[in-house]
């Protein structure tokens, strides 16, 4: 993109995101969410369509496809297409478990706001297929499930282009005798959520989905194993399951419960809740705040096996209420909820999102919590905290700064990020290998091409940020930090006020 577009980009924008009221910024939560969903056409690997809008991306990774023997079933090999899916971040490994909660995320964002979604909702739909259609052919063979393509150790020494990728493309899958449970009831919980999106659109590929999440659920309920174990260090230290893989099987059970309202899932849940011991923990690696808000809805008229749920939900909530006395998040000076570790605005998205469900089910039974200390969180109130978190990343906060590629008139533009900071093969159709990319990692140049609606890692808690591709843990953008925030932005584009 030229300094007139990019110019014009930022000028157009700044007019419509923000308009000064008197008191504060006014979001443009429709444009945001646009981009948001826009984002994920930058992050797709494999043939891209011709529908594709992310013009300055093309084709990449079609080799990833393998031959894989399985002597159980035939004597000859059989051929596994591993194209399509996505690019976790700002890298160029498809890493499945983060992949699949995002799909999940973005599932469960047009299952709960897709009425919203206007116009937008095509391409949220768009952007889970691109998803899931992968993941048809990640569980396509019975006994497996791949977990990863690309080597991590390999690619993270590399900057180059995904167009350009000359690193090995290793496939890693867990099996019966090397299990993965977390990831492969992750992607089961995944293809189940989806399903019931589609329901509504295609009946056949919504049938197909299902049939697929109740197998690949099953694969990891009886072959149970983390992946961690499984495949080591090459999950590890990138994607390892810190929390265990006893959340993802009731994460994955209750969305198939969700899916098919069948006994069974239900009763796999009550008898493993006792597995769930991090009532206050939500994003790709710990599920357990995400079952309880989840479970909580599905058993709005049933409030003898929903007790517990709610009572952690609940819970859940007092530990985000900033005024809560048993709050145990930290906030920075100028209002961004913080979680230890890297990329926080994951948790800012995430928990943001489980604040708008959750405050729906509490309208619905005419229930405020009570935090202690008469300290009680209404459905307005918890609206109110994730619309705190959506501003302030949208640019409400002490540096003005949207956090959000393309969206007002300042936002980051040295985001880590391999494709977004090379110039584009359309630019630059040589071939550029892996330490060719090094001079446009270290240039202190604005990056190229925009990757429109990214959300990075986000500021330091004292409401700094460096914008510089080195700084990862603050510049790069992920999925999984954008999958939830398409709900959040869809409910706050038809409830501004």
């Amino acid at each position: 993109m030229g300094f007139p577009q990019r110019l014009l980009l930022i000028l157009v924008g700044t007019i419509l995101s923000l308009t000064d009221k008197g008191r504060g910024w006014q979001h443009n939560y429709g444009e945001a969410l646009s981009k948001s969903i826009l984002f994920f056409e930058g992050q797709r690997s494999g043939k891209l369509p011709p529908t594709q809008r992310m013009t300055w991306r093309n084709d990449s990774a079609l080799q990833d496809v393998y031959l894989i023997a399985d002597t159980t079933v035939s004597p000859f090999a059989r051929k596994v297409d591993l194209v399509g899916g996505y690019y976790d971040a700002g890298d160029n490994v498809k890493f499945n478990f983060p992949m699949a909660f995002s799909t999940t995320m973005l599932a469960w964002s047009v299952i709960e706001f897709g009425k919203f979604m206007g116009s937008d909702l095509k391409h949220a739909l768009d952007a889970i297929r691109w998803a899931t259609d992968y993941f048809l052919k990640a569980t396509s063979i019975p006994g497996f499930v791949f977990a990863q393509v690309g080597d991590p150790y390999a690619d993270h020494s590399c900057w180059e282009r995904p167009e350009d990728m000359d690193t090995p493309r290793t496939a890693f899958a867990v099996s019966r005798d090397y299990p993965g449970s977390e990831v492969s009831a992750e992607i089961a919980a995944a293809l189940a959520a989806s399903s019931i999106v589609y329901r509504k659109y295609h009946i056949g590929y919504s049938a197909r989905l299902l049939q697929r999440a109740i197998m690949v659920f099953d694969f990891a309920d009886k072959y149970r194993g983390s992946y961690n174990d499984s495949l080591g260090r090459w999950v590890c230290p990138f994607y390892c399951d810190f929390s265990g893989y006893q959340d993802e099987l009731v994460w994955g059970a209750a969305w198939l419960f969700r899916a098919t309202k069948l006994p069974y899932y239900l009763n796999y849940i009550e008898e493993n809740i006792h597995n769930l011991k991090n009532f206050g923990e939500f994003g790709w690696d710990s599920k357990d705040a995400g079952i309880n808000v989840l479970v909580s809805k599905l058993l709005i008229n049933n409030s003898s096996i929903s007790k517990p749920f709610i009572l952690n939900a609940d819970k859940f909530v007092c530990t985000v209420l900033p005024e809560s006395p048993s709050v145990s998040v930290s906030y920075s000076p100028g209002g961004l909820l913080f979680k230890p570790g890297g990329s926080n605005l994951q948790h800012a998205t995430a928990f943001s999102f489980l604040l708008l469900v959750y405050a729906d089910y509490l309208k619905k039974t005419n229930k405020e919590i009570h935090c202690g200390r008469q300290i009680f969180a209404s459905p307005r109130r918890l609206k109110q905290i994730a619309r705190g978190q959506v501003d302030y990343i949208l640019g409400s906060n002490p540096l003005n700064m949207s956090y959000m590629v393309g969206y007002g008139p300042k936002f980051p533009e040295r985001i880590h990020h391999r494709a977004s900071s090379l110039p584009s093969v359309d630019q630059h159709p040589g071939h550029i290998d892996c330490k060719g990319g090094s001079f446009y990692f270290e240039s202190e140049n604005p990056n190229p091409n925009l990757l429109l609606g990214a959300v990075v890692g986000g500021p330091d808690i004292k409401d700094s940020y460096t914008d510089s591709r080195a700084d990862f843990v603050h510049s790069e953008p992920t999925t999984y930090i954008n999958a939830p925030l398409v709900g959040v932005l869809a409910y706050f584009k038809s409830h501004p006020s």
